[in-house]
């Protein structure tokens, strides 16, 4: 890891405590990367995979069970309730759904005003011309402050939402499937703005998605995910033209194509899915001939610059 890193997250672990009989779910298994300043890390993974338990632990909205998270140099796991609220205006959350992130009785004009009174980041005098830049940040009439929620539509309330996440001058911005809530121009439009806002301010994202066209338009580099754990990273040309592990091509070929027999000939010829979690639980070595139950997590590899895979014989992964 470089010293120049924004965020640095090292081992983070998440697990929910046991529930009515069951076991503990371990959500997030000792997951570590680091994002630039000005850098998109795209994180992706199937539903259940940890992508928003991680981007929640790493905000502190979620207790991390292990692990270092440490955002411009300070460690955010052990900072007190007054110190992580001071913090907050460095880190900032785009959620998925633009109906439920606005207070439905709040004019827009309130939304946006609220965190710049929490954090007072902005004399009072200056709030309504903050609102307005913050407006046309995200391509919004100024003029629209004292409407309420209900009066846009998904795509504005989206824009919205991202304007009131910069209100602060965030450093750093999660997103946790900012756009898949939204229609196919309307995910491009957002898309856009977010990488115009990150050439202008400088921001770092952690983009997570399970749509991989969406997150190659914007993400630098890309994080797979698969049962907590983070099995393969590298740049998003390495990742999508060079999938080393087993799941990250299962991921790929999910990908439909436009051409059906060219999708037939793929799913024929597509390998069978990454076993790991099975085998390690039963014991028996996986197909590539590891035996996870022995081992734990699978070695990481390097499998070119700034390429890594965490699969002992990612070599036979079809080469």
């Amino acid at each position: 890891m470089t010293a120049a890193a924004l965020l640095r997250v090292q081992d983070l672990s998440v697990v929910f405590p046991a529930r009515r009989g069951r076991p503990p779910v371990r959500a997030v298994d000792r997951v570590s990367f680091e994002i630039q300043p000005g850098e998109t890390l795209g994180l992706v993974g199937e539903s259940g995979s940890g992508k928003t338990s991680t981007g929640r632990a790493i905000l502190q909205l979620q207790p991390a069970s292990g692990g270092s998270v440490q955002l411009l140099g300070r460690e955010l796991t052990t900072l007190s309730p007054a110190e992580l609220r001071r913090m907050r205006r460095h880190m900032q959350f785009v959620l998925q759904n633009p109906y439920s992130s606005l207070h439905p009785r709040m004019t827009i004009g309130a939304t946006l005003t609220e965190p710049l009174r929490v954090h007072r980041s902005v004399p009072a005098p200056e709030m309504p011309r903050r609102v307005a830049q913050l407006l046309e940040h995200v391509g919004m009439d100024p003029a629209i402050v004292r409407r309420y929620p209900h009066e846009f539509s998904g795509g504005q309330r989206q824009r919205i939402v991202i304007a009131r996440a910069l209100a602060v001058n965030p450093d750093f911005v999660v997103c946790d499937e900012p756009v898949s809530a939204l229609d196919v121009r309307t995910q491009a439009q957002i898309v856009a703005l977010l990488k115009s806002l990150q050439d202008r301010l400088g921001l770092s994202y952690l983009f997570i998605a399970h749509d991989l066209a969406m997150v190659r338009m914007v993400a630098h580099r890309v994080a797979v995910m698969f049962g907590g754990l983070i099995v393969e990273t590298g740049s998003a040309a390495q990742v999508f033209d060079g999938p080393a592990h087993p799941y990250t091509r299962t991921l790929l070929d999910a990908v439909p194509l436009p051409d059906p027999a060219l999708q037939r000939q793929r799913l024929a010829m597509a390998p069978p899915e990454c076993d790991f979690h099975a085998h390690r639980d039963s014991g028996t070595p996986c197909r590539f001939g590891e035996d996870h139950g022995a081992t734990g997590t699978a070695h990481w590899h390097c499998v070119g610059p700034g390429h890594g895979v965490s699969c002992k014989f990612w070599p036979d992964n079809g080469a």
